[in-house]
């Protein structure tokens, strides 16, 4: 069966105050890669400067005019106040500081033709394939995106609704799933408006004096509260499983979204994780041992990518998985170094890391997709940045430096020592092997002696298992 074909897409940004064009372009086409992962064609896109988003469409009316000839619309937000008892009811609940409550009334005010900023519109004939989702580079009001729904007859979108919408389809674990679904209501509910989940008619199960939409949030906010539980419980057993996994040798990759991560984490061990040249492609944290393997035993972590605006909500939610980075011995800080950004990049990363406390965590800086520089640029990015790789995870020679990196990493903290196993506790040699390198061994009447290399608290825990009474 043929793939459904996929809706066209038109970006819509204003440049304010403070915001280079570089800057800008790269916001920009970084939103229209995140609209490719959601599966869109980007067709067109509609910029404007200006000193503040225009509070009743992001814009003023010329550049709205050229948005709606690119997705069909009128142009033109209808100007009819709400009925009397609506606005009453949306004057009460922001009085009450209800959280949903429409946010005023500049959401009805006419555009103003006199916007200051670029407002001319946009020349041309109306594209063959109308645009069926206008995608917003910035966190609007409910009503802002109302009232561009109104006047583009198009779905709408900000940035934080297409990245919610991109993890709600990517997430596959059941921890994954449901801190993307509790992100996602959140997101939700202050955009409910009356109607939209079935007709104001309703009666059943509502309370004294609430309105179908009231009864909406309701069980919006009932159902959050139901995944939370759920999610709890799910973290304790990740939390369990964590906590065995904690003594082992750990190493954790973060960074950007699309830096490359699970490519070198592919490289790194040999294991079939998914690799896709998208945002977001890695949503699960992925446990894997470094290969050849290592002894005592590395374990390598993939991590959800960083990105710049990333929605609080999200942040939140996904703080158990950045867990990972704050469990693990080392962080392997990767970069796309081929991007011209990657500077920004590598900023928002140290930011996230540094707010989930994970600063002290040593790191080592890897710059990756070394393949793609201009000849020259690895040789400035190593003079730069003094200490850190230059790398490129599709040839073998770079990654097999990595992997020794990582273990000379360790090693570095590992102390020699003995350990006597008398006969009868044989049991305990797969600890031996699993926590310390041996070095040597020797036999006589009375059992073997291990020279082995371990870190010096293993080695501790070694002597304290082989002390212990038999049984």
């Amino acid at each position: 069966m043929p793939a459904p074909p996929r809706e066209a897409a038109v970006l819509l940004a204003v440049q304010l105050p403070g915001v280079s064009d570089r800057e800008f372009e790269a916001d920009l086409a970084e939103l229209g890669r995140l609209v490719k992962t959601l599966g869109h064609d980007v067709i067109g896109r509609v910029t404007q400067r200006r000193d503040a988003l225009a509070a009743a469409a992001v814009v003023g009316g010329g550049k709205l005019r050229e948005l709606a000839r690119l997705t069909g619309g009128t142009g033109v937000v209808p100007s009819a106040a709400r009925a009397p008892q609506d606005k009453a009811r949306a004057r009460r609940a922001a009085e009450a500081g209800e959280a949903g409550a429409d946010d005023d009334d500049e959401a009805w005010a006419e555009i103003d033709e006199g916007d200051v900023g670029d407002d001319e519109p946009g020349e041309g004939p109306p594209p063959e394939r109308p645009a069926a989702v206008v995608c917003v580079d910035h966190d609007i009001t409910p009503s802002q995106a109302r009232n561009l729904e109104r006047a583009t007859s198009a779905r709408v979108l900000d940035r934080a609704g297409v990245i919610v919408e991109i993890f709600h389809r990517h997430a596959r674990s059941r921890e994954a799933r449901l801190q993307v679904e509790i992100a996602r209501l959140t997101y939700v509910v202050p955009r409910l408006r009356e109607g939209a989940g079935g007709g104001g008619e309703r009666q059943a199960g509502r309370g004294a004096g609430e309105s179908a939409l009231e009864l909406d949030r309701r069980k919006v906010r009932d159902r959050i509260a139901e995944l939370r539980e759920e999610l709890a419980a799910v973290q304790r057993e990740q939390g369990n499983r964590r906590a065995r996994r904690r003594e082992q040798r750990r190493v954790a990759l973060v960074g950007y979204t699309n830096a490359g991560k699970s490519s070198l984490m592919r490289a790194l061990t040999g294991s079939e994780v998914l690799v896709e040249d998208k945002l977001f492609a890695t949503l699960d944290t992925t446990v894997r041992a470094l290969k050849p393997e290592a002894k005592p035993r590395v374990l390598v972590s993939d991590t959800v990518g960083f990105i710049k605006k990333l929605p609080h909500d999200l942040v939140a939610s996904f703080r158990s998985t950045l867990d990972e980075a704050l469990d693990a011995s080392l962080l392997l800080h990767v970069v796309d170094g081929s991007d011209p950004d990657f500077r920004a990049q590598l900023a928002v990363t140290r930011e996230v890391l540094a707010e989930i406390g994970a600063d002290p965590v040593p790191s080592r800086l890897v710059f990756n997709k070394a393949d793609r520089l201009a000849p020259g640029a690895r040789d400035e990015l190593a003079r730069e940045f003094p200490g850190a790789m230059v790398l490129s995870a599709k040839a073998p020679a770079d990654v097999a430096g990595l992997r020794d990196a990582v273990v000379a990493f360790f090693d570095a903290e590992m102390v020699e020592g003995e350990l006597d196993v008398p006969y009868g506790r044989e049991g305990l040699l797969g600890e031996i092997y699993e926590h310390a390198r041996v070095v040597s061994e020797e036999f006589d009447e009375r059992g073997a002696r291990y020279r082995v290399r371990a870190h010096p608290a293993d080695l501790a825990r070694l002597r304290s298992l082989l002390e212990r009474a038999p049984g």
